[in-house]
């Protein structure tokens, strides 16, 4: 059974019928859909100028991958905090009350990744890949949160937990090829629940080049093609958007 309305920061395909392409990201717009969403959104536009000046002294490519340096280690520690920001935000505007052994609720300070995995059965980050458009080599496309389908840690994350409590002994750890399977986490994260949307001002918002043109107008997403039919939105957002009630949460306690 299909979704009559869409979840809280959780983008999924519209099934095919009356003015689908159109449903199929204008809910995305609405302000009740989320809170603040330019917020995240500018943090990535940010960290990704940033990188493309990285990519200045650092070429793209393979045999760079094990280039380390202050600049990529920073620059990994605030990637990983977006991605921690945007996993608690997916939760917290949706419905999550993890509770400790003893059965008592646990304050969202001590959420941690192992909390934050529930989210790939709703929104297939396993299932994203991304393409960096200008490489040489084969790594040009990271699947940042693969691991999840065979039940593994996610490599990354874990090099920025052991590069943020010891740097000394991790930094070479924090290269670039940590780097940009990290952004490219943050990239596939942000786009399971806008698309492609940008929220910038202008004509930009509306522009929506196609679906693998991604957020900040630089990286190549592939989306997920394994929703079945009953995993899919079916409603018409012309319709739907006249509703008070348009939006539905997911109640992520049903799913642990």
């Amino acid at each position: 059974m299909s979704f009559i309305r869409p979840f809280h920061r959780n983008y999924r395909p519209v099934k095919e019928g009356p003015n689908s392409g159109y449903s199929d990201w204008a809910y995305i717009t609405d302000p009740n859909y989320c809170q603040n969403p330019e917020h995240y959104v500018r943090a990535f536009i940010i960290i990704q100028q940033d990188l493309l000046k990285l990519f200045q002294a650092i070429e793209p490519a393979d045999i760079n991958s094990n280039t380390y340096s202050f600049r990529t280690h920073e620059l990994l520690m605030r990637i990983c905090i977006e991605v921690e920001a945007n996993f608690k935000a997916i939760l917290k505007e949706n419905i999550f009350n993890p509770v400790s052994r003893n059965r008592q609720e646990r304050s969202e300070r001590t959420w941690n990744m192992n909390d934050y995995e529930i989210i790939n059965k709703t929104h297939r980050l396993s299932d994203y890949s991304i393409e960096y458009p200008i490489w040489r080599g084969e790594q040009r496309i990271r699947a940042p949160f693969a691991n999840w389908n065979s039940n593994e840690s996610i490599d990354w994350y874990q090099v920025y937990n052991r590069a943020k409590h010891d740097r000394l002994n991790a930094f070479q750890e924090a290269n670039f090829s940590t780097l940009l399977d990290a952004f490219a986490g943050l990239a596939a994260l942000l786009s399971s629940q806008f698309r492609t949307i940008s929220f910038q001002p202008g004509p930009a918002l509306m522009a929506l080049e196609g679906n693998d043109c991604g957020i900040g107008d630089y990286l190549v997403v592939n989306f997920p093609t394994t929703w079945t039919e009953d995993e899919q939105y079916d409603f018409n957002w012309s319709e739907l958007s006249n509703e008070e009630r348009r939006f539905e949460r997911i109640d992520y306690n049903t799913l642990q």
